[in-house]
């Protein structure tokens, strides 16, 4: 090792360390004081959780701060028409799945910490098999759900969250926020049959959060990838600082004799231009 050349390199970055390292140093202190008075501020409701007896209700209330101020801090995130979800009772949130669905966590932690209600959450197969994450899907009730459960729970007054697009609309959407449901109309079937009321749920910006990286004519080969294995391969990049808001909508109207083809394509026109 060239002792001389590496007091040289020193000499040379000492300005830049000074301009610029020192003060990120700073930043990251006087975020990190804004992050944790952000979480401190719902102290009364993780005293209150912590004294239940179910052992993971003050755990997610403890995360959900965690993610409501990160939310807060990072992308000025703001939601509207939380006021809308009922306090109890079946109901269904139906959301646009972005690359990486950060409005989501936002919106479930604000639901926990002001509603007091834990979602449940319909998710991609593949979720159960990334290493680690098994207890994290079970604690905030992450589960694959076939019709028949879905429904089920819906009777037992829950309320869901579902994503149609899921992981396909998260890789091969765009910045036009294009629905990719194909003839998926599941969730609507579960709602009929549930009776239960359907709120469309869309978030501005969130593709300009993170994206994937697609490679010209390659992004067709890898849809055709995903469809027959259902892998996600592309890589994401981005958690871009952009504001970002999150917008429920009114409960679609619908009727017995709607059916779920109806219902899923009003559900779709409308969660696009509720923003």
């Amino acid at each position: 090792m060239d002792l001389d050349y590496m007091r040289w390199v020193l000499w040379l970055i000492t300005p830049v360390i000074i301009v610029l390292l020192l003060p990120l140093i700073i930043m990251i202190l006087l975020y990190g004081s804004a992050l944790f008075l952000t979480i401190h501020k719902h102290r009364h409701r993780l005293y209150e959780v912590l004294e239940s007896r179910d052992v993971w209700e003050g755990a997610r209330c403890a995360l959900a701060s965690f993610w409501d101020a990160w939310g807060w801090l990072w992308h000025g995130y703001e939601l509207e028409g939380l006021e809308k979800i009922p306090d109890r009772g079946s109901a269904m949130l139906v959301y646009y799945h972005g690359a990486i669905p950060v409005d989501f966590y936002y919106m479930a932690a604000k639901i926990i910490l002001h509603k007091r209600r834990n979602m449940k959450v319909i998710g991609d197969r593949f979720l159960f098999k990334v290493p680690g994450w098994k207890l994290l899907m079970e604690v905030f009730n992450v589960i694959p759900g076939s019709q028949d459960s879905c429904v089920e729970l819906l009777n037992q007054g829950e309320l869901m969250g579902v994503s149609p697009g899921g992981v396909r609309e998260a890789m091969f959407s765009d910045e036009n926020y294009t629905i990719l449901w194909g003839r998926r109309s599941g969730f609507a079937k579960v709602a009929l049959r549930a009776n239960a009321p359907v709120y469309p749920v869309f978030t501005m910006n969130v593709r300009e959060t993170f994206r994937y990286l697609h490679i010209g004519f390659f992004k067709s080969l890898l849809k055709k990838f995903y469809d027959m294995y259902k892998l996600p391969l592309l890589p994401p990049y981005g958690n871009f600082p952009v504001y970002i808001k999150t917008f429920i909508g009114d409960p679609v109207p619908y009727n017995s004799d709607t059916s779920a083809e109806v219902l899923a394509s009003e559900v779709s026109v409308i969660d696009v231009s509720i923003s």
